[in-house]
């Protein structure tokens, strides 16, 4: 019987596939985030899915709410512990403490990227959310977002790749 995540999914790829049009101008499109979603583990999809109905919340200093706003930490902290319940707490060093490193090619959706955007390490937080983008709550824009890790500001900062997964 499949998941409500998958049945989720399934629901959202179809409608987008009913709103699109191929055009045979056009260069072949990148894989959407659902597509890359797709091929995390079921936690992972579920932390990218909550972490996109966040985009255009407000960001607040430390804020660890949409409600009042959010910054880094208090966006990855409120994801983690909505979707899987799972506590995460502090700044973006102290949740960098509290997962485990892995390479940058092994990032799977729903796992975390950091940055030196502050010099010092591990000044700023986001969540993978696959096709080398990720969904942060920067304080420029004052909005979460979506980046890409290629994007020369995040390239230049890019710190580390750490999972909260098994």
């Amino acid at each position: 019987m499949p998941s409500k995540i998958h049945v989720a999914m399934l629901v959202y790829v179809a409608a987008l596939a009913a709103c699109s049009s191929p055009s045979p101008r056009l260069p072949a499109p990148e894989k959407t985030i659902t597509q890359a979603a797709r091929t995390g583990s079921d936690k992972g999809v579920e932390v990218v899915l909550y972490a996109l109905g966040l985009v255009d919340t407000g960001y607040r200093f430390g804020g660890k709410n949409p409600e009042a706003g959010l910054d880094c930490s208090g966006m990855v902290s409120h994801i983690y512990q909505s979707t899987l319940g799972l506590k995460v707490s502090g700044s973006a060093a102290d949740i960098a403490r509290q997962s485990r490193p892995i390479e940058r090619q092994d990032l799977r959706p729903g796992d975390l990227v950091f940055f030196n955007t502050s010099n010092r390490a591990f000044s700023h937080v986001g969540i993978y959310i696959g096709d080398a983008r990720f969904v942060h709550a920067p304080s420029s824009n004052g909005k979460v977002r979506i980046d890409r890790l290629a994007d020369r500001y995040y390239a230049q900062r890019y710190e580390a790749a750490r999972t909260l997964f098994d």
